[in-house]
C-alpha cells in the first residue's frame, strides 16, 4: 500500500494535535512529510522526531533562530512565508490547522500547488472565500481539494452520500448552544471570559470556544457550508442541539432527512477528511446505544445571540464583508478576553465596524492584497472603537 503523503500545518495546536494522534494510528497508511507551528518550537521537534520529518516551519523568527541553533539536523523555514512555502511543498494531503487569518496565504500556497487540503482553518474560506474556491477550482475541483475538518461540515460531507445534489432541500447546521445557552441579556451583560471559556461540550482555543458561546462560531460555518457546499443561503439553517451528538443534517426534497451522529470529539472528522472518500477503521469513541440518552433541538435566540445573524448578512454579500466581520470578531473577542469589553460589545463592534466598512463602497477581491487590506482596516477600526468606548467609561 502506498502511503500517504500529509503535511500538518498548526502541528502544536488542538488540531494538529490530536491530527497527528489519528495519523499515529494508522502510520501504515500515512506519511508525515512537513510539520508547521507558530511558536513552540520544542514541541515542533518533538513531534517531527516521533515521525521522522526532517523539514518544519515556525512562523515565530526567533523561535526559529532558536531552534536551528538546538537541532542543526532539523530543516527550519522560519516566519509567516516560511509556512506558507513548506504548504506548497509537494504532498497527497495538507490538513491546515492554523489558527486565524494568517492560514489563508498557505491554504492557497497548498491548492496552487495542486494539493488537497483538509481544512480547519475556516478563516480561509471566511476571509479569502473567493479567493480560495477560485484556487481549488483550478486545482481539480472544489469537491476533491477542499474537505472540511470542521465536524458540522463533515457531517454534512457524509450525509450527501444519501442524495443527489439537486435533491437537497436544506442544509442544517446543529450548535451546542455554548456556555450561556437560556441566559438573558442581563446575565450575557455581567458574564465573564472564565464563563464563556467553559463550554459544555467541546474542547477548543480560547477564541473558537468564545466564538461557541456568541454563536459567531455558527455563524462563520454558515459561510463556509455556502462555499464549500455551493449552497443558496436561503436553504441554510441552524438548529440548537445541546447534546452535541447530531454534528449536522441535510433535509431532502421529499421530507427525508439525514443526520451524522458521533460523540463530540474531533478526532472523528479528522479521521474522515485523511481518508476520504474512504473510512478508516478503529473510530477513536463510537456512540454506545446501549446507553439511555435524549436528543433535543431547540430554535436559536437570535435576538441575544445577534452574532450569528450578523454573520449570515456579511457572508451573503459575500466580497469582503466576511474579511471585514472575522477581523473585527477577533480583536473584540481579544479585548473580552482580556477583560476590557463585555461580551455583548463583540457583536456591537462587529456591527459597527461592518457599517463603516459598507460606506466606503468595497467591491469584489481581486487578489490576496484586497483581502488582507479590507482585514487589517477592519482591525484598526475595531481597535479604534474599543478604545473610544474604554475612553468613555
Amino acid at each position: 500500500m502506498t502511503r500517504r503523503r500529509v503535511l500538518v500545518l498548526g502541528s502544536t495546536g488542538s488540531i494538529g494535535t490530536q491530527t497527528l494522534e489519528v495519523l499515529a494510528a494508522h502510520r501504515e497508511r500515512f506519511e508525515v512529510v512537513g510539520l508547521s507551528a507558530g511558536t513552540d518550537g520544542d514541541r515542533l521537534a518533538e513531534q517531527a522526531d516521533a515521525f521522522g520529518v526532517t523539514r518544519v516551519a515556525l512562523g515565530d523568527r526567533r523561535a526559529a533562530k532558536e531552534l536551528v541553533a538546538a537541532r542543526p539536523d532539523l530543516e527550519v523555514l522560519d516566519g509567516p512565508e516560511g509556512v506558507v512555502a513548506l504548504a506548497g511543498d509537494t504532498a497527497g494531503l495538507c490538513v491546515n490547522g492554523i489558527t486565524g487569518a494568517i492560514g489563508l496565504e498557505p491554504t492557497l500556497a497548498a491548492l496552487h500547488a495542486g494539493t488537497p487540503v483538509a481544512l480547519a482553518n475556516k478563516e480561509s474560506l471566511i476571509v479569502g472565500g473567493d479567493l480560495v474556491v477560485r484556487a481549488a477550482e483550478a486545482a481539480g475541483g472544489r469537491d476533491s481539494h477542499l474537505i472540511p475538518v470542521d465536524s458540522e461540515h463533515s457531517a454534512l460531507l457524509q450525509c450527501l452520500r444519501g442524495g443527489r445534489r439537486d435533491e437537497v432541500a436544506r442544509f442544517v447546521l446543529t450548535a451546542s448552544g455554548g456556555p450561556f445557552r437560556g441566559w438573558t441579556r442581563d446575565q450575557l451583560q455581567r458574564a465573564t471570559p472564565e464563563q464563556a471559556l467553559a463550554h459544555p461540550t467541546w474542547k477548543m482555543g480560547p477564541v473558537i470556544t468564545i466564538n461557541s458561546a456568541s454563536l459567531m462560531n455558527k455563524g462563520l460555518e454558515l459561510i463556509e457550508a455556502h462555499l464549500l457546499f455551493d449552497c443558496p443561503w436561503d436553504r441554510l439553517d441552524v438548529v440548537v442541539h445541546p447534546q452535541s451528538i447530531v454534528h449536522s443534517l441535510v433535509e431532502f426534497i421529499d421530507g427525508s432527512s439525514l443526520a451524522q451522529l458521533s460523540p463530540p470529539d474531533m478526532r472523528l472528522p479528522i479521521q474522515v477528511a485523511l481518508s476520504w472518500p474512504d473510512r478508516l477503521p478503529e473510530a477513536f469513541a463510537p456512540c454506545d446505544w446501549t446507553r439511555a440518552q435524549e436528543l433535543t433541538f431547540e430554535p436559536v435566540d437570535r435576538r441575544n445571540f445577534r452574532a450569528l445573524d450578523l454573520a449570515a448578512e456579511a457572508g451573503r454579500r459575500r466580497g469582503t464583508f466576511p474579511a471585514v466581520l472575522n477581523a473585527a470578531n477577533e480583536v473584540a473577542v481579544d479585548a473580552f478576553l482580556e477583560g476590557a469589553t463585555g461580551f455583548l460589545a463583540i457583536a456591537d463592534v462587529v456591527e459597527a465596524t461592518l457599517e463603516a466598512w459598507d460606506a466606503t463602497g468595497p467591491g469584489l477581491p481581486s487578489d490576496l492584497e484586497d483581502v488582507l487590506t479590507a482585514d487589517h482596516w477592519a482591525r484598526a477600526h475595531a481597535a479604534d472603537l474599543l478604545a473610544a468606548s474604554e475612553g468613555r467609561t
